[in-house]
């Protein structure tokens, strides 16, 4: 690009001079800028925020926390994590597929149906992922059915209702299907689920006389959570976006999430060992979804949440899910923060733990604080319009009673412990005694006998 001035355009006025440039702009550069903008890779699908759109890399601002939550530990499943090495996992999914074949043979099915039946779906499934995808349209066929039968034999041999081979490490050595589960439900390494649908119905088939894909997914992932029969059955006939979102869907509340009016008591509350100052009690609530809070008569039932390294990448999961997906419901958003608000030192805690709210398999207690104070940071939240804010509203209408404040407070002071108690009581009756007797001085003074 040259730059030129030009003499004749130079103008000078009673009151001051101006001078004007005629800027002249090279062809070749101008091709040269159109040539780059046609070469930037187009990362962000065009479609990201639609409802398809369902799976999403991890903005940087919630995976700086803890990145590893996010990423794939020993297999790769879609195409963001696609060719990261996991060896061994990937020579598994060849021969889980041969498995898996060899029974569909039974039903007529061959190879060549699978990815028949896949091949229309292309344009919707690059549509569910936030990237544009660089593979062509065989290539990402193949990673689909290839995936995607992955998953429906292993949920069928953890099921038992494929044959398992006894050699086979998937099922020898321990530590690998616990880290299986954890990959399956990581946000970035998902596929969608209508083609998890599609490949099931074609291999194994889904009716009365068999279980449903949900029925097995939920089962195979409750080898960790260890959720009774019954509560899983009402999930069966749930359909997510991903195996990720049918998880989640499986611990929301019946509770809906209803805006709520504006109220000088709706924020966000104080630590749990401020509102336990406070007068409000603890107790843990006997449910089966860690979701399930209530506060009824000054008392804030919490079910027991297990912080360990499965329940901590799938909690982180979830919030990332709510947070990028703007069609989802925000529950574990909800609860994220509710828990980050009560968690806000290492002795709330402990506090928690105490009330077996917590069971805590982190190590310490720092570590469960810092974890709590990361998982609500950055992330978007509606105080006005979620299944919690009653309860919200309803703790700080009794944490602002300054009256009732200030007893618990004296109570908690003055009689928490045995000690505390004889240590007031001595001083009470000290004071007692001492007010007496100066009684009877003043009165005697007063009023000598005769």
């Amino acid at each position: 690009m040259s730059r030129e001035s030009n003499s004749s355009s130079d103008h000078t006025a009673e009151n001051g001079s101006s001078v004007h440039h005629v800027v002249h702009i090279d062809t070749s550069f101008l091709s040269k800028m159109e040539g780059k903008m046609q070469e930037l890779p187009k990362l962000l699908n065009t479609g990201a925020g639609i409802d398809s759109c369902c799976i999403f890399r991890v903005p940087h601002s919630l995976s700086e926390i803890n990145e590893k939550a996010y990423r794939p530990h020993i297999v790769s499943i879609g195409p963001f994590h696609h060719g990261e090495g996991f060896q061994m996992i990937q020579e598994h999914k060849w021969r889980f597929l041969g498995d898996l074949l060899l029974r569909a043979e039974s039903r007529r099915v061959v190879l060549k149906d699978f990815l028949e039946a896949v091949a229309p779906m292309e344009e919707e499934i690059r549509k569910s992922y936030s990237e544009t995808l660089k593979f062509s349209g065989l290539d990402l066929i193949e990673m689909m059915v290839l995936d995607g039968c992955f998953i429906i034999e292993l949920f069928c041999k953890v099921a038992r209702i494929a044959p398992v081979h006894p050699d086979g490490p998937l099922f020898t050595m321990a530590w690998v299907l616990p880290f299986l589960m954890r990959d399956l439900l990581r946000l970035e390494n998902q596929i969608p689920y209508f083609v998890l649908e599609k490949l099931f119905d074609l291999s194994v088939g889904s009716g009365n006389d068999g279980p449903s894909l949900a029925k097995l997914a939920l089962g195979f992932f409750n080898y960790m959570v260890q959720r009774p029969v019954h509560v899983l059955e009402k999930y069966y006939d749930k359909e997510g976006k991903h195996l990720l979102d049918l998880f989640r869907l499986s611990f929301i509340p019946d509770c809906q999430e209803e805006p709520r009016r504006p109220s000088k008591f709706l924020h966000l509350i104080q630590s749990a060992k401020k509102i336990d100052q406070a007068g409000v009690k603890f107790k843990l609530r006997k449910t089966y979804s860690i979701l399930d809070v209530k506060f009824r008569n000054g008392v804030l039932e919490i079910p027991v949440l297990t912080i360990d390294d499965f329940w901590s990448s799938l909690f982180l999961n979830f919030v990332a899910f709510e947070q990028c997906y703007c069609h989802s419901s925000k529950y574990f958003t909800t609860y994220a923060t509710l828990m980050g608000c009560l968690i806000n030192t290492p002795a709330d805690a402990g506090f928690l733990g105490d009330h077996k709210i917590i069971e805590n398999y982190f190590g310490t207690d720092e570590e469960v604080a810092r974890f709590f104070n990361n998982v609500g940071k950055d992330v978007a939240f509606d105080i006005h319009r979620n299944y919690l804010s009653k309860v919200f509203e309803e703790v700080n209408e009794i944490y602002q009673n300054h009256w009732h404040v200030r007893w618990a407070g004296f109570m908690h002071t003055y009689f928490n412990t045995p000690w505390s108690f004889i240590s007031a009581a001595a001083a009470v009756l000290l004071l007692l005694l001492t007010m007496t007797q100066t009684f009877y001085t003043a009165y005697q003074y007063y009023k000598p006998p005769k």
